[in-house]
């Protein structure tokens, strides 16, 4: 009870939302704009008791003139498992969404008009939030799959790199099929913001990703992984290297010979604790 008051709380409403309201109230589109923001509602909610079942940090649930958007104050190293349930479980919520309106249309609860109007909204949505652009479900989806073979701040910018081509698709398909389309343009906007955004953040996101390692967070390793570096390569090129899911061990190498090796807390420490920034990797195995 008390998480589903705590995701209550989280629920904020975008102040132009008001305003998109009180216009659809005035053209006599109400009931088009409720079904959507009752589907986008749910949608989010899905995202987010998912979360809060892995006990998440949730920041908040913001409903948008155009969508929402559940907002997680995490960083990369909870589960990938947990991070796949949380990140589908938004577009699941449109097969139950879906379920339940064919069986009232089915009993008669529902007019054709409705139902129609209903499965139209809900396949529009988990078909866009599916797109490999982020911050959709399928742009992060697509980073959690690089993640499985590449360092952090790789698989991160392969993500945003993708997500780039297909908003460029999205971009083009739009000239020349919507032009007039005022909606999809705002959320043309809203993307092109979000992933220019994010992308201005990634030294930021992967830094965090860092801290979080550094002070414990990180809540399961998939495996135990040796990163064998050169003794000459800085202590920040190595830690771009890590990967989200892996413990390391560092392996110093020295003319193709092991010279030490390095616990990752280690290195850690020395960069977000001694400070040792502009350092080189072999210069910690004399202190460690």
């Amino acid at each position: 009870m008390n998480k589903v008051i705590h995701l209550l709380k989280n629920i904020k409403v975008h102040p132009l939302l008001w305003v998109v309201m009180g216009i659809a109230i005035i053209t006599a589109h109400f009931t088009e704009l409720s079904l959507l923001l009752f589907i986008i509602f749910v949608h989010e909610m899905g995202h987010a008791a998912a979360a809060a079942f892995f006990s998440w940090r949730i920041k908040r649930i913001m409903l948008l003139p155009f969508g929402g958007v559940a907002e997680m104050d995490e960083h990369g190293n909870r589960p990938l498992k947990e991070e796949v349930i949380v990140i589908i479980s938004g577009p699941l919520q449109h097969i139950w969404m879906m379920g339940a309106a064919y069986i009232a249309y089915a009993s008669s609860l529902l007019s054709p008009e409705l139902f129609s109007l209903f499965i139209q909204y809900n396949l529009m949505i988990l078909i866009f939030n599916l797109l490999p652009i982020w911050p959709l479900d399928g742009g992060k989806l697509i980073f959690l799959c690089l993640s499985l073979s590449n360092a952090f701040p790789t698989a991160h910018k392969k993500a945003l790199y993708i997500s780039a081509v297909s908003l460029m698709v999205f971009f083009l398909l739009t000239v020349f099929m919507m032009p007039f389309n005022i909606n999809i343009w705002i959320v043309l906007a809203f993307l092109i913001f979000s992933l220019y955004y994010e992308w201005k953040q990634s030294r930021y996101v992967f830094m965090r990703f860092l801290l979080e390692r550094h002070y414990g967070k990180n809540s399961e390793f998939r495996t135990l992984k040796p990163l064998v570096v050169n003794e000459e390569d800085t202590i920040i090129q190595v830690l771009q290297k890590f990967q989200r899911g892996c413990k390391h061990s560092i392996i110093v190498e020295k003319k193709d010979k092991e010279k030490m090796s390095l616990d990752e807390n280690e290195l850690l420490h020395a960069y977000f604790s001694d400070k040792i920034l502009t350092a080189k990797i072999g210069d910690l195995v004399y202190v460690y």
